[in-house]
């Protein structure tokens, strides 16, 4: 697996298309300082995913699009792909050539692509992973990585080994799935005071519907006694009813023999008269 051909267009210092053809074994690129040999390097690791502004020399990600002359106007994407042979199969793809292209305008927006299918960083990023050509890999090399490597920094000489090592890939999987298994944890700490507040209020719901059911026992033996006391009530009161109709039954008879009496007076008196 080696690179075949770079492809760069407005990207750094290289406004038009240009194309850089290489072939098996040993190819330098050689010119003056300040040529731009070192944005072919960074075109490399810029299509390859790179995301590290201070790697790819810029103070934002927009630097690295051309960014125009006193006699030419800057542009508004720019634009690298990087043509892999891929006869050993190296590359998890089924393809002998692979083509990598990014994209990138200057509203922020990037296009990933893999043989001129648009994909995403990721995608690209697991297919390099653990082959050494990533866009932190060990085989692409500039000064200041050698200067870590020399220094007394363990983790980068630990990152280096373990991309040779071909464990890069389990370690970010790693790494990905104890991000998953926190978030779990998070969520599960969420539901459990989801639960414990649910409970609160069912504990709350059952007191409350045991005093509704008491007071709906009360309530009906309440009704069932005021029923009992008002049936006792009207025979009371039919009993003491009786008396006082026979005392009006009496008063009418005492009333109309007391009429006739009067009656037959008042009939004598016409007679005398």
């Amino acid at each position: 697996m080696y690179i075949k051909n770079i492809e760069l267009q407005g990207f750094k210092s290289f406004l038009n298309k240009t194309n850089i053809s290489l072939e098996r074994g040993v190819t330098a690129v050689v010119g003056p300082n300040g040529c731009g040999k070192t944005n072919i390097i960074d075109a490399v690791r810029w299509v390859l995913g790179e995301q590290k502004k201070s790697t790819l020399r810029s103070a934002k990600m927009e630097d690295v699009i051309f960014n125009g002359t006193q006699s030419v106007k800057p542009i508004n994407f720019c634009q690298v792909k990087l043509t892999i042979d891929n006869d050993r199969q190296i590359l998890p793809i089924e393809y002998n050539e692979v083509e990598i292209s990014r994209r990138l305008f200057r509203t922020g927006e990037s296009e990933y692509y893999i043989n001129k299918n648009l994909c995403r960083l990721k995608d690209i990023y697991e297919m390099f992973v653990d082959t050494g050509m990533s866009s932190d890999a060990y085989s692409v090399i500039e000064l200041k990585m050698i200067e870590n490597i020399l220094s007394n920094d363990k983790s980068n000489f630990k990152k280096m080994l373990d991309e040779a090592a071909g464990i890069s890939n389990y370690n970010q999987q790693r790494k990905s799935t104890r991000n998953k298994l926190k978030a779990v944890m998070n969520d599960m700490d969420r539901v459990n005071d989801i639960i414990f507040e649910i409970d609160k209020n069912v504990k709350s719901l059952n007191l409350q519907m045991k005093r509704f059911k008491r007071h709906k026992v009360l309530m009906e033996d309440l009704k069932n006694k005021e029923i009992l006391l008002s049936g006792f009530k009207i025979n009371q009161l039919i009993k003491d009813e009786k008396p006082i109709k026979d005392k009006l039954r009496s008063k009418n008879i005492d009333e109309s023999s007391i009429l006739k009496q009067i009656k037959d007076d008042n009939d004598l008196l016409k007679k005398i008269n």
